[in-house]
């Protein structure tokens, strides 16, 4: 009698890959800004806790997204800036800054994040019934 695999699906592990693809996507971007520019002295000066914390939020809602592009990563940052515009004590020429600062920064992400190497998913093998 022949015996059946139990393959797991791939759709099953790509809600953890693309978290972990996210994750160490934030953590080159937060790496880059704070140590690996050129104004990266200033930079880290500049950072404040309410800017931490919206690129936390930033990177919860790209967890969500299967595919990140520069227009989810906008869009993700414009969700999370309308809620820090409505907050008094922040400073609405900062706010612009970080804005346009985290939107400039895709073209690093989408190098840091490149499919290069990507290997394709391996062929499934079948298994032969013996004729008896």
């Amino acid at each position: 009698m022949a015996k059946t695999e139990k393959n797991s699906s791939p759709k099953s592990h790509a809600g953890a890959i693309v978290a972990g693809i996210a994750g160490l996507t934030a953590a080159a971007v937060g790496a880059y800004y704070l140590y690996g520019s050129k104004n990266a002295p200033k930079n880290r000066a500049q950072v404040k806790s309410w800017m931490l914390k919206a690129k936390g939020e930033v990177l919860e809602k790209l967890e969500g997204v299967q595919d990140v592009t520069e227009s989810a990563y906008a869009t993700a940052i414009d969700a999370v800036a309308k809620k820090y515009k409505a907050i008094k004590e922040i400073d609405a020429v900062e706010l612009e800054a970080f804005i346009n600062d985290m939107k400039a920064h895709w073209s690093g992400i989408k190098k840091s994040s490149g499919k290069k190497g990507a290997k394709k998913p391996a062929a499934k093998k079948v298994a032969k019934k013996a004729s008896k």
